[in-house]
């Protein structure tokens, strides 16, 4: 009986008004310190990195008050010298805030090396198709008196032959020597 009176009386109203007016001032004082320590309405724009050498990066983000991280480098891009920034996140004109991380897409310092596939005593379609899925180019094909014809005899890049197993950079060109069907 004390409690329902108690919930009816003047005193529950006021102590009710106040809890409403701290928790409104509570609010307020949050809501205004978040805008403060977040830089509310405070943006910068990223600027384009692309093409941009990995030594020039340092300073230009120091100016413009950002972050960088390099996340990958294993694309290579012929376009691009090596060591720089092929793509970034966020893109370019993008509006970000101080000291945001900016992460980057390098390109690496040449082609990555790629094992070169068995090609000895297989067709020439065959060892095209390996090649071009490896990453390697056909380079110069030459015949040679053999009874096999189009059978890979020899593969050599450059001059120099070449075994299974050996590594050369991606998008090489593979010579081959092939047989002409002759004895």
């Amino acid at each position: 009986m004390n409690f329902l009176r108690f919930l009816f009386s003047k005193s529950f109203y006021k102590q009710l008004l106040y809890l409403g007016g701290m928790f409104l001032i509570l609010f307020w004082v949050v809501s205004l310190s978040l805008k403060i320590i977040t830089h509310h309405q405070q943006y910068l724009e990223v600027p384009d990195l692309t093409a941009l050498p990995l030594a020039e990066l340092p300073k230009l983000m120091e100016a413009n008050k950002l972050r960088y991280e390099v996340i990958d480098s294993t694309r290579y891009v012929a376009e691009y010298p090596p060591l720089t920034v092929i793509e970034h996140l966020p893109k370019a004109g993008s509006e970000v805030k101080k000291n945001r991380k900016i992460y980057l897409t390098v390109n690496p310092s040449g082609y990555r090396q790629i094992t070169v596939p068995n090609l000895i005593q297989i067709t020439k379609r065959n060892a095209e198709s390996m090649l071009n899925a490896v990453g390697f180019k056909l380079g110069d094909i030459t015949y040679k008196d053999n009874i096999g014809k189009d059978m890979v005899l020899e593969i050599s890049h450059k001059g120099k032959p070449l075994q299974a197993g050996d590594l050369l950079p991606k998008t090489s060109e593979i010579d081959l020597v092939l047989g002409n069907g002759k004895r």
